[in-house]
């Protein structure tokens, strides 16, 4: 299939002007607007995010994750430390975030360096986690080669019955923030002319520039 005949390529975006006078005045805000416009537009999982890592001899890898909160001081989201990205941030503690909007022709890219959450932290969200999914945590060595998915679901069935109820936190396991250096938003215009606003982190504050689509 060449590239004229594939769906979609000749799509024409048009969206309200995203304007530097209009803004936010920090990346936050801005993202904080959009992510509850994203939500409101109905989106299937708004909190869902493209996170691309790298090791330390530069191959890269993506995936889809979920966030699960942010704040000023970045992006949280939650993985099995010995997954590919959790070696990957071992190694490289640096990561780009993507929330692709496209039924509202928007995008957020993030770029920053990145941190682990304490324990406690780790903890708190865990426990709050439905039963299911916390022993889930427990049977998946997230990445790692299995022999079949019945290897999967017996581990599962020994770990529930091991832990009928409040299974503890894994060491495995935890929480990561991105914290943000570059922000960028972009929203799509008509003929390619696409707005694209981004916040570099200058300290103690954000320069705003305006990027060639």
């Amino acid at each position: 299939m060449d590239a004229t005949s594939l769906p979609g390529l000749r799509r024409s975006y048009e969206g309200e002007p995203l304007l530097e006078t209009t803004v936010a005045a920090d990346p936050i805000s801005q993202f904080t607007l959009w992510f509850e416009e994203a939500v409101e537009a109905g989106l299937p999982e708004p909190n869902a995010m493209v996170i691309a890592t790298a090791s330390a001899g530069g191959r890269p890898s993506a995936r889809t994750v979920l966030l699960k909160g942010f704040d000023e001081r970045g992006f949280v989201f939650f993985t099995n430390y010995e997954s590919r990205k959790g070696r990957d941030l071992s190694e490289n503690a640096r990561a780009s975030l993507l929330f692709p909007w496209h039924p509202i022709r928007r995008q957020v890219r993030i770029e920053g360096a990145v941190v682990r959450l304490s324990h406690d932290d780790s903890a708190e969200y865990f426990n709050s986690r439905p039963y299911g999914s916390r022993i889930g945590a427990w049977a998946s060595r997230q990445s790692a080669v299995v022999r079949s998915r019945e290897q999967l679901d017996e581990r599962y069935a020994e770990l529930a019955a091991r832990w009928p109820e409040n299974p503890p936190v894994p060491d495995f396991w935890g929480g990561f923030r991105v914290v943000p250096s570059e922000v960028e938003f972009w929203q799509g215009q008509t003929d390619r002319m696409h707005d694209r606003l981004r916040y570099r982190r200058v300290h103690p504050g954000w320069v705003l520039e305006r990027l060639a689509p």
